[in-house]
């Protein structure tokens, strides 16, 4: 329960207090705390030695490929790699039979000193490369998907004898949750791989908008995460080795095994770590990244946004908090807003599908379902133009708020919103 009047939330390096009565507040949520059962070398050692029969079939001379994220997706990887690495040695794999893929998808090239960072100490024994979607002699064809998806992988974790996925596991707003099957697509396919994938979370009728099972936390009947599904299971790994990270990016938890189980598990678990359960939606919810570097940009702010949606009533008003020094995190981002409605932009997306495209129109339907006040940097015209109304500091947005609300409103107030997903529960 929130039972002082005071409450401090972040924008960029500003910290603002927050004044209001704590009657009109219906709670603040933020992840359920818990006590990791070990440090994070414990948790990562146990996990491996709960693959010990699978690892025990690993043969000399064979070729090891471990899959793991770029920098953008910290996973504690400098901590598990040395010690997955270590745990091959002891079966007999020699380090120059092992090499670790990053999965970038469709980012950017890693520096030196990024795989540096993501390898840890093993980074100068064995062979350490970027996975390339745009490299066709680097990929293989290994058939679609039932809904069509072709599945083009990277040649090296095609080919490899035994392969390995490595990853964290959060929430993901339209596969429901990240990690898993996930490192194979959209982790180490083709370009076009990946967007036939992200494709699917859009219903096929034209303006018929996102398949309502195309959401943050949900696995059921999820169309993304079955095409994932799919393309993983025509090169299946040995085992899986996920982590769950706390709001500090330390390791708290981890997962290993059958690629399917291991996940689901992780995921049962995040779900339960992370959730808030809500037997009400708010008129109002209050909502920070958390501050820099969380809300960077837009594009990172987003995941803040999605979340504290599903707190809110209908036409209820987001007063967000996210500073975009950054700008909105991609050149191309706001051109999208060019189209002024909804059905508009899904439209264009549908002739021209680009994952920057998805989520600006993520952004204007909740601009459009809500009232949405954005205290940030972005220019107040370009805030306009997105749907929303611009304010500078946390005072302003809600001057402009309140005259939106109920004389007798209610608020969630979310001091850290990438961390936690409110989930209503009617009571």
């Amino acid at each position: 329960m929130y039972h002082n009047s005071m409450l401090d939330l972040k924008c960029g390096d500003q910290t603002y207090p927050l004044q209001i009565s704590a009657d009109r507040v219906l709670s603040v949520l933020r992840p359920r705390p818990f006590i990791p059962q070990g440090t994070p070398s414990q948790l990562i050692e146990k996990a491996i030695n709960g693959c010990e029969q699978t690892l025990s079939a690993f043969r000399p001379g064979e070729k090891v490929v471990i899959v793991t994220s770029d920098v953008t997706r910290p996973t504690g990887s400098e901590v598990y790699l040395p010690l997955l690495v270590s745990r091959l040695s002891q079966a007999g794999i020699r380090d120059r039979d092992i090499e670790i893929v990053i999965a970038l998808g469709i980012h950017r090239k890693q520096t030196e000193a990024e795989q540096r960072k993501i390898v840890g100490s093993v980074y100068d024994r064995v062979k350490v490369s970027d996975h390339d979607c745009d490299d066709p002699g680097a990929l293989v064809y290994l058939g679609d998907t039932s809904r069509g998806v072709p599945v083009e992988i990277n040649r090296r974790v095609a080919e490899a004898d035994r392969l390995i996925l490595t990853g964290a596991i959060t929430f993901h707003y339209f596969a429901g949750f990240g990690g898993g099957r996930k490192s194979m697509l959209p982790g180490v396919s083709s370009r076009r791989s990946c967007m036939a994938s992200h494709f699917a979370l859009l219903n096929p009728e034209e303006g018929s908008g996102r398949h309502p099972k195309a959401v943050t936390g949900n696995l059921d009947g999820n169309p993304v995460h079955e095409a994932m599904l799919e393309a993983c299971g025509k090169r299946p790994p040995e085992l899986i080795l996920n982590t769950v990270l706390g709001p500090d990016k330390k390791i708290v938890a981890a997962f290993a095994g059958n690629w399917r189980d291991a996940h689901l598990a992780g995921c049962r678990f995040y779900a339960d770590a992370f959730s808030a359960q809500v037997d009400e939606l708010a008129d109002l919810v209050l909502v920070s990244c958390g501050g820099f570097p969380k809300d960077i940009n837009l594009i990172q702010a987003h995941k803040s946004m999605e979340y504290a949606s599903r707190a809110l009533k209908p036409g209820g008003v987001m007063v967000l908090l996210a500073e975009c020094r950054d700008g909105y995190g991609n050149a191309t981002f706001f051109n999208w807003f060019g189209y002024p409605t909804c059905g508009e932009l899904e439209s264009a997306l549908r002739k021209r599908y680009e994952i920057n495209g998805q989520t600006a129109w993520s952004v204007k339907e909740k601009a459009e379902r809500f009232r949405v006040v954005l205290v940030s940097r972005l220019p107040g015209e370009e805030v306009r133009t997105m749907g929303m109304t611009p304010a500078g500091t946390l005072e302003e947005a809600l001057g402009i708020a309140l005259p939106m609300l109920p004389e007798n409103y209610r608020a969630y107030v979310i001091p850290e919103g990438g961390n936690v997903l409110p989930v209503y529960r009617p009571a």
